[in-house]
């Protein structure tokens, strides 16, 4: 039993491997949010948190008035008929707006980071971007994102402008979800495009190259949105 104290993440983790296992078959109902927090031994806002990166990651569906289903490895295939869950803060911004924000918000975290990084920090982005490449060749898509939250995360630590990164950590949930949705996009082909940008963030970073490492960036984010559907 899970602790009731770990956080929605760890839930969403247990639920992913129960899926991975075969514990919940592809089609099944889930149990509802009372029988599974019980179940798991976790709150039920944990729980419904949990279940909500879930259906953004294309694991499960929720259908009005039926309940939340785990999805088939046919409804997980990448492409443009891959289930997306609806964007989670319609009435606060649209997902369009917030890729167009990251675009103009982390291209200039990146070139105001360029020269600041430690070779410990750019050797944890390399581990991060190879730890992306590694879950996502078996589909741990949770550990997939955690690792590109983690290469970004660094290069914003690094950043000379306390304010922009204030500004990153209150708009934070709403990039998370942004790296989240275009996940049922996701192609091995765009996941592969995905990683080589990474790395040429990082030779951007090492050498010091402001104004490289906010074009890759940029570049990253709109090459991102692209899978979700989107061109900011």
């Amino acid at each position: 039993m899970l602790n009731k104290t770990l956080l929605p993440q760890t839930v969403a983790r247990e639920i992913q491997t129960m899926i991975q296992t075969g514990a919940l078959k592809p089609g099944e109902r889930i149990q509802s949010q009372r029988e599974l927090s019980e179940r798991l031994g976790v709150s039920r806002a944990s729980l419904r948190e949990a279940l909500l990166t879930l259906e953004t990651l294309g694991l499960v569906k929720t259908e009005a008035g039926r309940g939340t289903f785990v999805t088939s490895p046919a409804d997980r295939a990448a492409g443009p008929s891959a289930h997306m869950a609806p964007w989670r803060y319609s009435q606060s911004y649209s997902a369009f707006d917030v890729f167009q924000t990251r675009i103009f918000l982390e291209g200039e975290i990146a070139r105001l980071a360029s020269g600041r990084l430690t070779q410990r920090q750019l050797s944890e982005m390399e581990a991060a971007t190879e730890t992306m490449e590694e879950c996502w060749a078996k589909q741990d898509v949770l550990s997939n994102v955690e690792a590109d939250l983690s290469f970004h995360a660094t290069i914003v630590s690094a950043c000379s402008n306390q304010m922009l990164q204030a500004l990153y950590q209150t708009v934070r949930d709403l990039i998370t979800e942004t790296q989240r949705q275009p996940i049922p996009m996701t192609d091995p082909e765009r996941m592969r495009e995905s990683i080589a940008e990474h790395r040429r963030i990082i030779e951007a970073l090492r050498a010091n190259d402001g104004a490289e490492a906010r074009h890759a960036m940029e570049t990253h984010i709109r090459n991102t949105a692209r899978c979700a559907g989107l061109n900011p």
